[in-house]
């Protein structure tokens, strides 16, 4: 079993859920997602219902392949579709992968969601997949992310210049982080304790 197939598992906990897209995920998805501001520093831009369309046939295409296990984020406490984030660039023989695509609603911005989605993704990742290492990449210009990946202790390691093009034409510089193996239990301590 590859960790495309291993990853693709419903997450949960007392804060939120998450699960492996699927077609009926199509309109919760939708009423997060046509936010502009959510798009600034991704490179796909969800401008109108046919960027959306290709946008969502993208995290299906991906998820059937096994290029990517696409999550849908689930507040626990309204019920509510809240976002999605990914596990992608599955390099399973080297333990390592990369948790991005990360976005959220703007009602679920700064109240925890983004903290325990990530938890259960890297403690899936750790505990249950036995990855070596989780990576994180981010527009260098992404200061809001930045933080984030700050905030739950993941370590910034440098930047890549010009590294991919973003919608407009611009070069994108990105800058990765990462959480290894032996901080694993440190970061999750922090994550559990709140300190983000």
């Amino acid at each position: 079993m590859t960790w495309a197939e291993k990853a693709a598992h419903v997450l949960e906990n007392q804060h939120v859920r998450l699960h492996p897209v699927t077609e009926s995920d199509r309109e919760g998805i939708r009423a997060v997602a046509m936010d502009p501001h959510i798009w600034r520093y991704f490179v796909t831009a969800v401008k109108n219902e046919a960027d959306f369309k290709t946008f969502f046939d993208t995290c299906l295409a991906d998820q059937a392949a096994g290029r990517r296990v696409v999550f849908v984020v689930t507040d626990r406490t309204t019920g509510r579709t809240a976002g999605s984030m990914s596990y992608g660039n599955l390099a399973e023989a080297d333990a390592r992968l990369e948790i991005g695509w990360s976005w959220l609603g703007r009602d679920f911005r700064g109240k925890g969601v983004n903290r325990w989605a990530k938890y259960l993704l890297l403690e899936h990742a750790f505990d249950r997949l036995g990855a070596e290492r989780v990576e994180f990449k981010t527009d260098v210009r992404n200061e809001q992310a930045r933080k984030g990946l700050r905030n739950i202790g993941a370590v910034e390691e440098g930047t890549l210049r010009s590294f991919n093009y973003m919608p407009g034409g611009r070069r994108r510089d990105a800058i990765f982080y990462s959480v290894l193996r032996a901080e694993w239990p440190g970061v999750k301590q922090h994550l559990i304790a709140g300190r983000t």
